[in-house]
Parts: structure tokens; sequence; C-alpha cells
């Protein structure tokens, strides 16, 4: 691994870079803080796939894109006279130590679950009027489920019992299935978000990422799928003509390989 003068280097290297091409390019001039937002979307969400693969050369590349990213728009800030990435460096410094009294402070804790509970409670004495509101609005509905749940929890409005949550799981299906007999399309959609809710929550009790859980099942559905469809054209078939029990033969199959 590099010493830390060399890491220093590289990142004084970065910046020399980030600023020869916001002279010269006509490209990297025209960027704006706005025009960079959905760049730096698809660049977290290639991070996020290369985490789910496991992938540490791919991991490394779109942590670079990312990096760019913040380099770019501390940039653009300073040109605006408004910060540069000194002051996004210390401020994160200075948020961490604050935030960790345990560490650089005199305050004890037992676990991390109530170095979480500080955070919170730290963050509503910096001038939070609600827990949620560090909750982004665009964030996608599972892994906003999940911050919403993971934060109301670090001020202890939670369950104490795995088996509670999943009562609640129990209940909030027997209402649904109420529901969809009762035939209320609006009344099914919310019972519907009810249950997908308990899920969510469930799964932090049973320590399980719902978002990556979902996402792997994504792929492993896909990846057996494309098998299904890769076989059907060696068979010399189309999968419209082919009828489900056809199809059902070369998806068993693709368990062997995708589990």
């Amino acid at each position: 691994m590099n010493s830390r003068k060399d890491q220093l280097k590289a990142f004084n290297r970065l910046l020399d870079i980030m600023d020869d091409l916001r002279e010269k390019c006509p490209w990297d001039q025209k960027q704006t803080l706005e025009s960079l937002r959905h760049l730096t979307i698809e660049e977290t969400y290639e991070l996020a796939d290369a985490i789910l693969d496991n992938d540490l050369p791919e991991i490394k590349k779109e942590l670079g894109d990312i990096f760019l990213h913040i380099i770019f728009y501390a940039k653009i800030a300073s040109e605006q006279k408004a910060f540069d990435i000194a002051d996004v460096a210390n401020a994160i410094s200075d948020k961490l130590i604050h935030r960790h009294p345990h560490i650089y402070g005199d305050v004890n804790v037992e676990d991390e679950e109530e170095v979480k509970r500080n955070w919170e409670q730290l963050k509503l004495k910096e001038g939070k009027k609600s827990v949620l509101e560090g909750v982004p609005k665009s964030l996608p509905a599972v892994v906003k489920a999940s911050r919403i749940q993971e934060k109301v929890a670090g001020v202890g409005f939670d369950w104490e019992q795995p088996e509670q949550v999943w009562e609640k799981v129990q209940e909030e299906l027997s209402e649904l299935n109420e529901e969809i007999k009762a035939g209320s399309k609006e009344n099914i959609e919310k019972e519907y978000g009810d249950v997908l809710f308990s899920m969510i929550n469930y799964a932090r009790f049973i320590n399980v990422n719902p978002e990556n859980a979902l996402e792997k099942t994504n792929k492993k559905f896909m990846n057996r799928f494309q098998y299904l469809e890769t076989q059907a054209k060696k068979a010399g078939k189309e999968l419209s003509d082919m009828s489900l029990t056809e199809m059902d033969v070369f998806w068993e199959k693709s368990k062997e390989f995708f589990k």
C-alpha cells in the first residue's frame, strides 16, 4: 500500500489535473453543479453494482470516478467563492469528531447501537427539528424505508424483539388479503405498501440489507432467464413459441449455475 506521503501526492496530482481541465477543456469548462448531478448518480449506481459483484478492480475504478466528481464540485464552488476542497475535508472532519464523543471526548458507549443512538441525538442538538430530516426525498423507496426505520430506531422508537416484527408482517399480510377480497385498488396498494415496509423493517432485525438482498435476487433472476434464452436459441426455438413446461426445463437447469 502507498505511504501517507504518496497518498497526499496522488491527491495533489488530481487537484492539479482538475485545475488544468477546468482551464483548458471545453467540456469541463461548461460543467455546472446541476449538469454533473445526474452523472454523479450514475457513477454511484455503478459503484454499487461493483460492490455487489465484489469486483475490487472495478470498485477502485468507480471510486475514482466519484472522487473526481467530489473534486469537480469543490472546484466549481471555489470559482464561486463559496468553498473549496479544504473546506469540504475540514467540515467532514469536524463533524466526525463531534459525532464521535466516545473517541474524541469522555463519553462511554457499550456497543454499536448506542453509538447510533448518540449520533441521532447529537444531530437533533445541532438544530435539526426531526430525526427524519436527513432522509433524502429522492432516495429509492426501499433504501428510504430502511433509512427511516434506522433513524427512528436511533431515538428509541422501535420493536424489542424480531418476533414482534414478524407478527406485524403477518398482520399486514392478513390486512392485504382482506383488501384483495374487497377489491379496492386504492386500499390494496396501501396495504401492499404496509407489507413491504414491514418486511424491510424485519430485514433490519435479522441483519439483512433489503436493497442488497433484492438486487442479488434481480441479478439471479436475470442470469437464469438469460440462460433460458441462450439454451432456447441453441435448440432452435423462440421463447414465444415455447410452452411454459418447455421453458421450465431450461429454467430448472439454470439453477445449477446461478444459485
